[in-house]
């Protein structure tokens, strides 16, 4: 589990560059930094929140195996993978905290116009990190205090919470990408209608995206780090288990995700047609619209990459005679900065979610043929990538997500320039942050590291609750098929 934290760590520089990149396409000083600073808090927490907002569902998951078919590894495997979700949701909530400051900090421009707006969904996610905080806290409290189903049905509220905290937050950048719901008069907010804020156009799509994300995020990152150990011969019943639980649930969640983001393309080819023919490379608005596969974009011109024909015009409408808007849609002024960014970031996000569909797909027809994973060095070495790739195409995805939407931080009606601060004191609080999240990171991955410690050495405590196995599981060396 350690492995997971390294990932985080390697993670916060990825947006600091993507920040640094914007400076070159002419934003101003203070507007870039405060986009670092919000990429760099956003970068390191939102891997921390998928975590969250679906391990919650693994961890029962596997309690629900273990009290059916009276399993103690599964059950001694939940009641691990519970110790670690109560570090990780406590490490969660303070850089969660720091990025509820820095909306009004960074952006007091955004706040003080749409602050009665955007104050609804962050409230109603508030009142959700409460309950998944106090659940949390009664369900490791519980392992040793209740019987079986009854502490089972405590950790339900966390996985419920962590979904509906999602969804409250995301409808929120939802609603800055396609902005309804409100009625303004002399440029201030007269009149809200709270369902339409929370569920405007983008959030049909942007919901079920974001939360499949975190499934695929957090089961393929626990996935893999038991991958790894397969890999280094030590397959045995526990490590086995602990990679199938966490496996299954994010190889299921990836057709539906890549479905959703299809829809999602179509949806933002309509709604922000700007932002589409960045992410696609349309320069002029055309019919049997090429598709490009990588490429760097300089000066109107694409230069490399492959080129597929049409492809681009059937993807948006099934048909190539579809007509796709152009950048020259819209004057330079309102066209989003650093096109190539955007569109490899799409192009990785795509490509490596069919690269994680692989490894579902193999491991199912293994399983439908034998009843059992793939014996294969190949698949374990294709597991233990599909962890980190998870994360690189989650990020990836909010990198076209928020810089394609530039300039805009509310679509068409407000500049990020107008709703960013002017305070000449962000580049103090961006060094802090940065700082502050490296020391999280490497004391979170010391904790996980002393867990990993311990249960490898057979803690007897570690197994001590009511239903559960009253000694360590005997594992076998290996199993049959071994890589």
């Amino acid at each position: 589990m350690g492995a997971m934290l390294g990932l985080v760590g390697r993670e916060v520089p990825m947006p600091v560059v993507a920040g640094l990149v914007l400076a070159a396409a002419g934003d101003s000083t203070h507007v870039v930094l405060a986009r670092a600073q919000m990429a760099s808090t956003l970068g390191f927490h939102i891997i921390l929140a998928c975590i969250g907002i679906a391990f919650p569902t693994i961890v029962l998951l596997a309690e629900y195996i273990g009290l059916r078919r009276s399993d103690e590894v599964a059950l001694l495997l939940a009641r691990r993978w519970s110790h670690v979700l109560g570090v990780l949701v406590a490490v969660g909530a303070v850089t969660g905290t720091v990025l509820s400051f820095e909306m009004g900090l960074l952006w007091p421009g955004l706040m003080r116009r749409y602050g009665s707006v955007l104050g609804l969904p962050f409230g109603v996610e508030g009142i959700f990190f409460f309950l998944e905080a106090i659940f949390t806290a009664i369900y490791l409290y519980g392992w040793r205090r209740l019987g079986g189903w009854a502490h089972l049905w405590t950790g339900i509220p966390i996985a419920v919470s962590g979904i509906g905290g999602a969804m409250s937050v995301v409808a929120v950048n939802a609603w800055m990408n396609q902005p309804g719901g409100f009625t303004a008069s002399h440029g201030r907010v007269v009149s809200i209608d709270p369902w339409q804020v929370i569920f405007n156009h983008a959030a049909i799509y942007e919901m079920p995206h974001m939360i499949l994300a975190a499934y695929l995020v957090a089961g393929f990152l626990v996935a893999s780090v038991y991958a790894f150990s397969i890999l280094r011969r030590h397959r045995d019943r526990y490590r086995v288990t602990g990679f199938a639980i966490p496996f299954t649930v994010a190889a299921v969640a990836t057709p539906l995700q890549i479905f959703v983001g299809d829809t999602a393309a179509r949806s933002i080819a309509a709604d922000q047609p700007a932002k589409f023919a960045a992410m696609e490379y349309v320069t002029h608005t055309a019919r049997d619209v090429p598709e490009y596969l990588g490429g760097a974009f300089v000066n109107g011109q694409v230069y490399g990459g492959l080129r597929i024909p049409g492809v681009d015009s059937l993807l948006v409408g099934f048909s190539t005679g579809t007509k796709v808007i152009g950048l020259d849609s819209v004057p330079p002024s309102a066209r989003p900065p650093v096109i190539s960014l955007i569109h490899l970031c799409f192009d990785a996000m795509v490509g490596l979610a069919f690269l994680m569909l692989l490894a579902g797909l193999w491991a199912l027809a293994r399983w439908w043929r034998d009843r059992q994973l793939p014996s294969r060095r190949l698949f374990w070495q294709l597991a233990v990538i599909c962890g980190p790739a998870a994360v690189v195409a989650m990020e990836c995805g909010w990198v076209v997500t928020e810089v394609g939407r530039q300039p805009w931080i509310v679509y068409n009606l407000m500049t990020t320039a107008q709703a960013a601060t002017t305070n000449g004191g962000v580049v103090i609080t961006l060094t802090a942050i940065v700082v502050l999240y490296a020391v999280l990171g490497v004391a979170t991955l010391l904790i996980l590291r002393s867990f990993a410690l311990r249960w490898r050495g057979q803690d007897s405590a570690d197994v001590a609750v009511p239903y559960g196995p009253t000694s360590p599981p005997r594992e076998p060396a290996s199993i049959s098929g071994a890589p």
